[in-house]
């Protein structure tokens, strides 16, 4: 398989015969390449599996078909597939960076996100990128030998995402601007899902109504696009049309940017591309004109609207009450916790242990806790 990626990969794809190795070494294995090993480690993590009950933009459980953190995680992993296919560059390495993308974010989305922030801000802070890659170096204990999921370099590379410079696999070597390809088609391929699925995720909890739609370019653009193919088209079947317009769009347009880019700058190997002073994975300079303005209709209308913002707002009051108790009696947290709060200390030990909780098992400690707390008589 080895030979096969040096055979048909572009020469700037990162190859698994050249990946950089784990922190702790192992035997190959006999059947599958380093990053194939990596998407399996991390498929069958515990913290894989709880991403089925956290928050994407609504609160888990307020819908049968409203997107999670896993369901998220996985339309990512299909989205950087193919655009590293359509690149010749390693899909497995760009799916393995998907897959894993969100193994640190908290309960109840964004929202759950910045009260952890907030209630760690004299602790050395919160932010969900660092927790993935905390998550699979440390926090994970499957393994005898060492702790985490001891990936690779290369996929840990790819979760330092909005990172000033990256640290390099070895300390006699410079520290760098821009990760591999793959890392770069994982984070834009996150932008390009959040923004449509959102978009899906919304209408569908009727929170968005057509006139707000057409206030917005990319929704004009696909709208159209889709009357012009399907003219009869209507509710429920095209606002899938449409966002599925959209995604394609967005994915076309990466391709074929980021292919020129590739070719005006002339990188020959993974090394080349991680000397660069910016990233070649990119939209062209419309779509990403059109996607600020995306962005800032989201936040608008979706993220804030009033049937989001309040249920978070109690959500993510449950969780800081949540937090205030275990620093308070850290006992809660059981043995394992224990032992690493000698090394982390007390905020950072409850901070993880809040951080890998689902929204349904902190709804379920909120409770038990509030039946706990004295009564005022």
């Amino acid at each position: 398989m080895e030979a096969t990626e040096r055979a048909t990969l572009a020469a700037f794809a990162q190859k698994s015969g050249d990946s950089r190795g784990r922190k702790y070494p192992e035997a190959s294995h006999a059947y599958r390449t380093e990053f194939q090993r990596d998407r399996a480690r991390i498929i069958h993590s515990r913290a894989f599996r709880r991403l089925e009950y956290k928050t994407q933009v609504f609160l888990n459980g307020t819908g049968d078909h409203l997107r999670t953190r896993l369901t998220h995680s996985i339309e990512v992993a299909s989205i950087s597939r193919t655009i590293a296919r359509a690149l010749s560059l390693n899909e497995d390495l760009a799916e393995a960076i998907a897959l894993a993308h969100d193994l640190g974010h908290t309960p109840f989305g964004h929202s759950g996100e910045e009260m952890l922030a907030e209630c760690m801000r004299e602790h050395g802070g919160f932010e969900h990128n660092r927790q993935s890659l905390r998550m699979v170096e440390l926090l994970e204990a499957a393994y005898p030998d060492f702790p985490g999921l001891n990936l690779t370099f290369e996929v840990r590379e790819g979760l330092q995402k909005h990172q000033a410079f990256y640290e390099p696999a070895k300390p006699s070597e410079e520290k760098y601007l821009c990760p591999s390809l793959e890392a770069q088609i994982a984070n834009l391929a996150d932008e390009i899902t959040y923004y449509s699925h959102d978009l899906d995720d919304a209408v569908d909890f009727e929170i968005l109504d057509s006139a707000q739609l057409e206030e917005d370019s990319v929704w004009q653009r696909s709208h159209r696009a889709v009357l012009s193919r399907y003219a009869d088209a209507r509710e429920p079947e095209l606002h899938k049309l449409i966002i599925r317009d959209i995604i394609d769009v967005q994915v076309r347009d990466v391709i074929a940017t980021s292919a020129k880019s590739i070719v005006d700058v002339g990188v020959q190997s993974a090394d080349d591309v991680r000397k660069q002073p910016a990233p070649l994975i990119r939209y062209s300079d419309e779509l990403l004109e059109a996607n600020r303005a995306l962005r800032k209709f989201l936040y608008q209308n979706v993220y804030y609207h009033p049937r989001v913002a309040e249920v978070n707002r109690r959500a993510c009051e449950m969780l800081r009450k949540v937090f205030e108790s275990y620093i308070v009696d850290p006992s809660q947290l059981g043995e394992t916790a224990a032992k690493r709060m000698e090394a982390e200390g007390l905020h950072r030990t409850v901070c993880d242990y809040i951080a890998g909780m689902t929204d349904r098992y902190l709804l379920e400690e909120h409770a038990r806790l509030s039946e706990l707390a004295p009564k005022i008589q």
